[in-house]
């Protein structure tokens, strides 16, 4: 008499798998370690950060892992996993290093994962290459371009046996609603995607290169120019600079504008215009909306800086804005577009505007780029979909015997997305509210780190949206440092569970995923 099995998720398949993405992962350090060794650095935390991924890709796949088709369920497995391990193994060059505020576990693990997840947020303070070393920057800014796009979906585009069950894996890494399946064979999909963020990653690194080349931006060498591609492209906002996009010439803020934009749309419509089919972006309802809700809210927080109702302070080091029609236009459709594409670059400090301009802006942390972009929070296309679901309620409420479908596009979204949706938005917005007020309650109890509400919910939004800084002490300018262990652990785990977009990690804490 045999007996059923207890689980029905075959973990070691996702193990196995695992194991062959760390092992492949194991050569991106070797881009700050020729690095290092150009700027003659040491190269020791990124030969044991290879070293680690190695062999702990190893053990993964030969001892602990097993040969098998992916499923559903091992899919799930797969990408939570993923993102915790990766992140866990991208601190080895920080704990090595032992350099400066994160070479602590706690302080590297929330580094690490703020670069991974590209969201943003740092415990490195006023960091400087000075005291960090070029190639330990590049390394927190490689970090943020290998997430941008999703680890597995690279890993779907070069290893063909993950492209096997690549479909489910992406549908559960990518960001937005569904997968558009671009090609015949999703592995083909995956490398199109791939393909076009390598090279507008390309595109604006000669851009910034040439800025500087032409003196327009003098502090703009190829390193910076290298630096900021790599966290423009995945909106991960890390700068190698201890005052972000500040440091640099208007020319190079208003440069940055398009290209974090590009990062905020769906890249599979790139695919299309590079086709020859222009108006698959133009017609595209969520791209419409996109540049409508970055235009609205950026012409209302340049409109509050212009006429100074938003300045708290006078800052010392720009020009005034208020009555400067091109500084406060630079400056609020920089940061709108920033903090709406979960960038996060900072143009200025933010704490230096008062609480109107801010709480303008934390209505933008909650907007979030397009599907199928590298950027996080809610996702402009749920909102879309919401608006319409609405008004498809208000309408049949008024005339009960109508069957009015929700459309997007081309077609009628199903109702089970659509439920999907309001499930989704339900739970970002709850863990958000349970999240400020644990954090609120938690600066209490820490030295030196009282939050206002305003700033306690731009904590909490910031990092389950992966979008970085926030207000206060956790303004662009400054770090997450002062927050106790405790919370940075908790910071740590919503920047995980953000980046997943919830529901991919919470199923698996359900006992019915486990089972038959």
């Amino acid at each position: 008499m045999g007996f059923a099995p207890t689980t029905y998720v075959e973990y070691r398949v996702s193990v196995g798998f695992l194991g062959r993405v760390l092992q492949y992962l194991g050569l991106a350090p070797l881009v700050p370690l020729l690095a290092a060794l150009y700027y003659g650095e040491s190269p020791v935390p990124f030969v044991a950060t290879s070293a680690v991924m190695l062999g702990a890709g190893l053990l993964f796949e030969r001892v602990l892992g097993r040969e098998d088709d992916l499923g559903r369920r091992e899919a799930f497995l797969l990408v939570s996993l993923a993102w915790l391990v990766v992140p866990l193994a991208g601190t080895v060059p920080y704990l090595v290093a032992g350099t400066g505020t994160v070479a602590t576990p706690i302080n590297a693990l929330f580094e690490s994962m703020s670069g991974f997840t590209t969201t943003g947020a740092t415990v490195l303070g006023q960091i400087s290459v000075e005291r960090h070393g070029h190639a330990m920057l590049l390394w927190r800014q490689l970090t943020q371009w290998l997430g941008g796009m999703g680890i597995l979906v690279l890993m779907v585009a070069i290893l063909p046996e993950i492209s096997v069950g690549g479909a489910q894996v992406m549908n559960q890494e990518a960001p937005g609603i569904s997968l558009e399946k671009l090609t015949p064979r999703i592995q083909e999909t995956a490398r199109a995607l791939w393909g076009i963020y390598a090279g507008f990653t390309l595109l604006a690194a000669l851009v910034y290169a040439a800025l500087g080349a032409a003196e327009i931006a003098p502090n703009m060498g190829l390193y910076n120019a290298l630096a900021h591609a790599l966290t423009t492209l995945p909106t991960g906002g890390f700068s190698p600079e201890p005052r972000s996009a500040e440091a640099f010439a208007p020319a190079i803020q208003w440069a940055m504008m398009p290209f974090m934009l590009i990062a905020g749309t769906n890249f599979a419509l790139f695919w299309h215009v590079l086709r020859g089919n222009p108006r698959k972006l133009t017609d595209n309802a969520e791209f419409r909306a996109y540049l409508l809700a970055v235009l609205g809210v950026g012409a209302v927080v340049s409109a509050v800086l212009y006429f100074g109702v938003g300045i708290a302070e006078t800052p010392t080091n720009v020009d005034a804005i208020a009555g400067n029609v091109e500084n406060a236009l630079r400056q609020g459709l920089f940061q709108t577009i920033a903090i709406v594409t979960t960038t996060g670059y900072a143009s200025m400090d933010l704490n230096t505007w008062d609480a109107s301009a801010q709480t303008i802006l934390l209505f933008a942390y909650f907007l979030g780029g397009s599907a199928g972009s590298a950027a996080g929070s809610i996702k402009i296309v749920r909102w879309v979909i919401v608006k319409r679901a609405t008004d498809r309620s208000l309408f049949v409420a008024a005339h009960p015997d109508a069957v009015r479908p929700v459309r997007l596009n081309d077609g009628v979204v199903d109702e089970e997305t659509i439920r999907e949706v309001l499930v989704f938005v339900l739970l970002f917005l709850a863990l958000f509210a349970v999240s400020t007020v644990l954090l609120y309650l938690d600066s209490f109890r820490t030295p030196d780190l009282t939050l206002s509400g305003l700033e306690a919910m731009s904590v909490a939004i910031a990092t389950l949206g992966n979008v970085g800084p926030g207000y206060g002490p956790v303004g662009p300018m400054d770090s997450f440092l002062r927050f106790s262990d405790t919370a940075k652990l908790y910071m740590t785990f919503l920047m995980w569970i953000g980046r997943l977009e919830i529901l991919s990690v919470l199923v698996l804490f359900t006992p019915s995923f486990w089972r038959r």
